[in-house]
């Protein structure tokens, strides 16, 4: 195909910025007002066709200009790469862009350069996608095992996860696969919610919020918690109370807790019938995510994380602890899709469902493909799987998610769903886009 044989000629960067923290969107105990925001990455190459590579990776706000820097510093590797070398070895080219002799130095592979690392992924991806006309979802499920494992790095991870283990998952479910994908066409992946609890919102916009949801369809709802902790009962009570015992009830504790404290807290919570605790210590803590979920087992709550994980590292060990009950991929915190396949083909090895972290800006745009891949060919069940949904800033995307009775129904359009409206780029660009400037005049922010 010609259009392989391109090469890449740019890489754009773009700092975009939406003020969320206005309405504290976002809230909760740890990032009390965030703006939601994103490192927006344009990959351009000289084919004829002008098909381009969208991709994104996430922030709340400042600190995006340095993830933008990074990116900046990664472009010199992609710039001049031919397109059928990135995806006929895309796991070395993955390698050569975490490996960087110097840049590596900054993480490895994690933190800012890995932020980096995701959004110009996810580009490649989108337009990897685009090229073949088709959804990233599609493309993963319709390639064969040998060529998706092909995308993988494997180092640092072989003592879990085999090359031929993963090509034996697999291959175990390509003769069913097409029903399952029929399946979703037909019902979505299952979601859940967390925008009726965010922790800076007022009993009333609870209250609001969940009749909203109930009335959607929705049947799975996060709350924030661990802040107060009879603030968090009051809290607890009422959305219980608004959505009944029949239907599942989630917490968040975004970091806040020690060990012990997280424990004590939770057994004060239980009354609550929480499903799980997400988040409740240090996301480098693997023994303390591992006490806390043996502490907890008895009472019914179970321990998920991975939002803040830092790679698929992390995750083995986070697997082997026995340390979490849910496994939270993430499509930008860890270094995107390649990696998350990792991720997604360990947990299936471990028996732990994969419930992605969302939210965001674009980050359920972005994952709704990796659930989706992931109960088509890897786990062929969807079982204590779900997805977390955020109803915030879907209009700015030419492809956004589609939510139908609490499930999220596959994209169709190719690529990785994650190309912004031209104008909400240009808007939204930080400090120079229109709506900022326009904000920085009324006085609700201050000009950097």
């Amino acid at each position: 195909m010609e259009a392989y044989s391109a090469k890449v000629t740019r890489v754009e960067v773009k700092d975009v910025r939406f003020p969320t923290s206005l309405e504290a969107h976002g809230s909760d105990a740890m990032h009390t007002d965030p703006d939601y925001s994103c490192v927006y990455v344009i990959i351009s190459t000289d084919s004829s066709d002008t098909k381009q590579g969208h991709g994104l990776t996430f922030t709340i706000g400042n600190g995006n200009q340095i993830v933008a820097g990074a990116v900046n510093a990664l472009a010199s590797i992609v710039i001049g790469q031919k397109l059928s070398d990135i995806y006929d070895d895309f796991a070395g080219f993955w390698r050569k862009l975490t490996s960087d002799s110097q840049l590596r130095w900054l993480g490895p592979e994690k933190g800012v350069m890995h932020l980096a690392t995701a959004s110009v992924v996810n580009a490649l991806w989108d337009l990897w996608g685009k090229l073949e006309n088709k959804p990233v979802w599609k493309l993963l499920v319709d390639m064969e095992p040998e060529k998706l494992v092909s995308c993988i790095d494997f180092r640092y991870i072989t003592d879990v996860l085999t090359r031929e283990e993963a090509l034996e998952i697999l291959r175990s479910n390509a003769a069913s696969k097409h029903q399952r994908e029929q399946e979703l066409l037909e019902s979505g992946f299952p979601a859940y919610t967390t925008s009726v609890g965010w922790l800076g919102y007022s009993d009333e916009t609870l209250t609001q919020l969940c009749n909203k949801a109930l009335e959607e369809g929705w049947t799975k709802f996060k709350v924030k918690v661990g802040a107060n902790l009879q603030d968090d009962k009051r809290r607890c009570a009422l959305i219980r109370k608004m959505i009944g015992w029949e239907n599942k009830m989630m917490s968040d504790a975004n970091q806040r807790w020690d060990v012990n404290e997280a424990i004590d807290y939770m057994k004060e919570l239980a009354e609550f019938k929480l499903w799980w605790i997400e988040e409740p210590t240090s996301p480098d803590d693997v023994l303390g995510h591992a006490t806390i979920a043996k502490a907890l087992n008895p009472i019914g709550i179970g321990v998920a994380t991975g939002e803040h994980a830092q790679n698929r590292v992390i995750f083995k060990q986070l697997l082997q602890a026995k340390a979490i009950q849910f496994c939270q991929i993430d499509s930008c915190r860890v270094g995107g899709v390649n990696e998350n396949l990792a991720i997604i083909l360990m947990a299936k090895k471990f028996g732990v469902p994969v419930c992605p972290h969302a939210g965001g800006v674009g980050l359920c745009e972005l994952v709704q493909h990796l659930s989706m891949f992931d109960y088509i060919c890897v786990s062929a069940s969807l079982e204590n799987r779900v997805i977390e949904y955020v109803d915030h800033l879907h209009e700015h995307f030419k492809d956004p998610v589609i939510i139908k009775n609490g499930c999220y129904m596959p994209p169709k359009l190719p690529g990785y769903s994650i190309e912004m409206k031209p104008e909400s780029v240009s808007d939204y660009e930080y400090p120079t886009g229109k709506a900022w400037q326009t904000l920085i005049k009324e006085g609700k922010f201050q000009a950097p």
